[in-house]
């Protein structure tokens, strides 16, 4: 019997940190083998697994720092703001994330603050990649609601070579902790769901790589998502010729508890 990793054990822990799991398994998003399931008990939620930020975070932990410059509160990120101007192209997305404070509870994370980052419809991260270095979109900070929710208006990520198509997020338990650029409380990513991922990436030629790209991988396959990723799953409506809503609940544990996940089965570095 393989032993359970240290993040699948996130998942037998909710607001009081005894979530209980319901019992059966679902298929995975790609036909891989069954992943444990997602559903708790009414009230609680499960912690959303630690991830890596990858080479590309902005946060200043690895080159530039875009959370100290004046403008990045924002919820609109498909522009770039500052002295950088531009806009990233793709289908619309709407993004909405619901967090929960499991060091509460489980009660709504009012004030909490999310860093969003994710690459363009080609594959690129700004800041970093040839050819966007010169631009800061796709980047941003928003805070929490009275009900916990955060929401950032964008254009749905690439799906590049090596990695399932995904967004990241820090979650910091202010605005001032977040714009100092330090002691983020959680890093981690969002997964899309495929199905999704195939009608944007047939709908809009402008994501011509990403069709060749999603072939080659699978969320089992996945370097991030391949040990587990009912809790990092978003759930999708709309349509591409529309507009897309992506949504998330995520489950926020203590930062000393956020155990950072076990690597996937394999790939390139993370990013």
């Amino acid at each position: 019997m393989r032993v359970m990793s240290r993040r699948r054990a996130l998942w037998f822990f909710g607001a009081a940190g005894a979530a209980t799991v319901a019992a059966g398994c679902a298929a995975g998003e790609t036909g891989s083998s069954a992943t444990a399931s997602s559903s708790t008990t009414a009230g609680t939620v499960a912690a959303i697994p630690q991830e890596t930020a990858g080479p590309y975070p902005g946060d200043g932990s690895n080159g530039p720092n875009v959370l100290i410059e004046s403008g990045v509160v924002r919820s609109d990120i498909t522009t770039s703001f500052g002295s950088y101007s531009g806009v990233a192209q793709g289908v619309p997305m709407t993004l909405t994330l619901s967090l929960k404070d499991l060091a509460k509870d489980g009660v709504a994370g009012s004030g909490m603050a999310v860093y969003l980052w994710h690459c363009d419809r080609e594959g690129r991260y700004s800041l970093y990649s040839d050819g966007v270095t010169n631009q800061n979109y796709l980047r941003g900070v928003q805070v929490a609601d009275a009900a916990g929710t955060v929401t950032f208006t964008s254009i749905f990520p690439a799906c590049y070579a090596g990695r399932w198509p995904h967004i990241h997020f820090e979650v910091y338990d202010s605005l001032t902790t977040a714009v100092a650029g330090e002691n983020a409380r959680l890093t981690s990513q969002i997964a899309l769901p495929e199905a999704t991922c195939d009608q944007v990436y047939a709908h809009d030629p402008g994501y011509s790589a990403s069709p060749r790209n999603m072939s080659s991988v699978s969320l089992a396959s996945d370097n991030v998502f391949g040990d587990g990723w009912d809790a990092e799953l978003a759930t999708v409506t709309g349509t591409p010729a529309t507009a897309l809503n992506v949504t998330l609940t995520v489950g926020v544990a203590e930062k000393s508890a956020n155990i950072h996940s076990a690597p996937g089965p394999g790939g390139p570095p993370p990013r």
